[in-house]
């Protein structure tokens, strides 16, 4: 989706975010979009995980079993 973008888009976004919010109210929502992205990250991580450990708790019992 975003490889269709290209350079020319991603400038003309960047000057309009410019205009809308101002020079000095980026850095804040540049600082407030990495954190989302970075707990998104390790919500997922942790969902991911959290299956992982369901898939290894029978193949356990097994081995106990036997």
């Amino acid at each position: 989706m975003l490889s269709s973008i290209g350079i020319p888009g991603l400038i003309l976004i960047l000057i309009i975010a410019l205009v809308i919010f101002g020079p000095s109210k980026l850095p804040e929502i540049g600082r407030a979009f990495g954190r989302t992205l970075t707990e998104f990250k390790s919500a997922a991580k942790d969902l991911t995980k959290d299956d992982d450990e369901k898939e290894k708790a029978p193949e356990e019992a097994l081995k106990r079993i036997n």
